[in-house]
Formats: C-alpha cells, sequence, structure tokens
C-alpha cells in the first residue's frame, strides 16, 4: 500500500495523488483491523496451466542488479520521499542494492548521505528497485520468493504500480507488505480511484517466521480479479466489480517495484538499534497465459 507513484521517478513508496501525498496514516488502521475494507479470502493459489514464463531474474552472478531489469528510483531524495517516508534511495550502490551467492540484497542503513547532489536532509539510506521503462505487463502469475526486512520503523514492499498514469487512477497492486511494529503480520492490498490509501481493499495474514524464512509471495492477476497468496495459500483476493477504470484500472500495464522504506505515516517510530536490516530476494518470475 504505498501510494506514491510518479513516475519522474515512479512510486513507492506508492504513488501518491495530485498532492505528491498517498495518506498511508489509514493503512495503520486497517492493518490493526479497521479503516480498509477488508477482502480475506482462502483457497490455494499457484501457476496456472497454460501459462508461460515472460519474464524473470534469478539473481545469478554478483554485483549490482541487472540494469537491463532494473532502474534505482531516486527522484524524490531532494524534496522528500511520500508518506513523510525518511530514507534515501541510492543510485547504483552495492551497498544497498546487490547480488550475492544468487540472492539480491537490499539493505537499509543508519548513515547521511550528505556529499550526494541530491540529499534531502535524510539520515537513513535504502534502495528502490523497480522495472519502470524496462518491463511491465498486464495480467499474469507473479511469484517473488523473498525473506522480509523487519525490525521497528521498517516498511519493506513488493508491489506494483500503472505504468500509465497518476496514482491512484492508474491502480497499485501491493503483492506484499510488512511493518516492523507487526513482524508477525503481513498484508497485501488493492488501490484504485474508487478506494486508496485508508479506503484500499485488502487482506493481512498472520506470518510468525516472515523475518528469518523465505517464502513465495504470490499474485494472480485476471481480467475478472487479483489474487494474492503466500506459498500457494490465499489470504486476500479483490474482483472486478464492472464498474469501469475508476473502480478497476487493471486492465493496462504496471510495473514491478522492491524497496524497503523506513519510518513514515505507517512504517511508525525508528529504533535505530536494528541497522543495518535486509531484504532478500531469491527469484521474481512473471508468467502470462499462453497464446
Amino acid at each position: 500500500m504505498r501510494s506514491d507513484v510518479r513516475a519522474g521517478g515512479t512510486r513507492r513508496s506508492a504513488w501518491a495523488g495530485p498532492g505528491g501525498r498517498r495518506l498511508a496514516a489509514g493503512l495503520a488502521l486497517a492493518f490493526a483491523g479497521a479503516g480498509v475494507a477488508a477482502q480475506q479470502a482462502s483457497g490455494s493459489i499457484g501457476l496456472p496451466a497454460g501459462y508461460k514464463l515472460v519474464w524473470a531474474d534469478e539473481f545469478d552472478g554478483s554485483g549490482l542488479p541487472d540494469p537491463a531489469k532494473w532502474a534505482h528510483d531516486t527522484f524524490r531524495n531532494k524534496d522528500g520521499w511520500f508518506n513523510n517516508e525518511m530514507q534515501y534511495y541510492s543510485a547504483a550502490s552495492a551497498a544497498n542494492a546487490v547480488r550475492r551467492d544468487g540472492v539480491l540484497v537490499i539493505t537499509a542503513r543508519r548513515e547521511t548521505p550528505r556529499d550526494a547532489p541530491d540529499w534531502g536532509g535524510q539520515r537513513y539510506t535504502s534502495a528502490r528497485l523497480l522495472t519502470k521503462g524496462l518491463a511491465d505487463w498486464t495480467y499474469g502469475f507473479f511469484e517473488v520468493r523473498a525473506r522480509i526486512a523487519c525490525g521497528k520503523g521498517t516498511w519493506p514492499a513488493i508491489w506494483m504500480l500503472g505504468s500509465q498514469g497518476d496514482w491512484p487512477a492508474g491502480g497499485e497492486l501491493d503483492i506484499i507488505e510488512h511493518i516492523g511494529h507487526h513482524p508477525n503480520r503481513v498484508f497485501s492490498s488493492v488501490h484504485t480511484a474508487a478506494g486508496s490509501g485508508a479506503k484500499s481493499v485488502g487482506g493481512a495474514t498472520r506470518l510468525p517466521d516472515v523475518c528469518s524464512t523465505f517464502h513465495n509471495y504470490q499474485m494472480h492477476w485476471t481480467p475478472q480479479r487479483v489474487r494474492f497468496g503466500i506459498d500457494g495459500a490465499v489470504h486476500a483476493e479483490y474482483a472486478n466489480p464492472g464498474q469501469g477504470k475508476v473502480s478497476w484500472p487493471f486492465d493496462a500495464p504496471q510495473f514491478l517495484i522492491l524497496n524497503i522504506a523506513v519510518g513514515g505515516d505507517l512504517g511508525g517510530k525508528v529504533d535505530n538499534r536494528i541497522f543495518p536490516v535486509r531484504m532478500e530476494v531469491d527469484h521474481v518470475r512473471v508468467h502470462q497465459r499462453a497464446h
């Protein structure tokens, strides 16, 4: 649930509205069980029959993320990121995003990059990687195997934003998010012009080992609905209400984002003793129906 998409850089933090902010405070309420209209769901989720792999990153090799697949989003560093977030997103720094032993490691650190020309006064660094301008998709089965970053004040996310249009009109699909102040829970959500920020739609689930174990975070997006799951079990879904783009902008391409935000309206008060904190990603795979 990040909403700050402004692709002059791009979001997500998430794309925000015209005012440049996304009103994430309501998400905190939703996470606690109020505020956001929950669409909890159950059942199984997995690679559908007839789908083929169309894009993937297994993070083989070493060094910086593959520039043919990932860009570094830095456009709001000088002015400050949405949702009152406190991080500076670095550009191509192995200290914040690097491939190591077949895993992408995104690291948030407590440090002050005052020598950077676009420094905006932040006291934390992190990375926000996105496929915008390199790859995007309409519909498909998405799987990201990851071990989520944890610690009070962290706000890691694996999510998607509309390649065209401002937030929330372009839509936002949050495959998984985690708040360090709620270490045993994760949540998925959908933002549209009909419901965004505090009025987004989503569902949360308990995941006690989210900080210590790799899990497969999954999303199956079709013209009829979006379903979110973990390790083959669905925990949230959003059905196309058939009311047009105001509530279903998801008939157009979206791009992927991986990031760790620090503090802000949803991340909350930061415990400086936690740093450095890491989100590790084993693979990202996109499958679509074969034609």
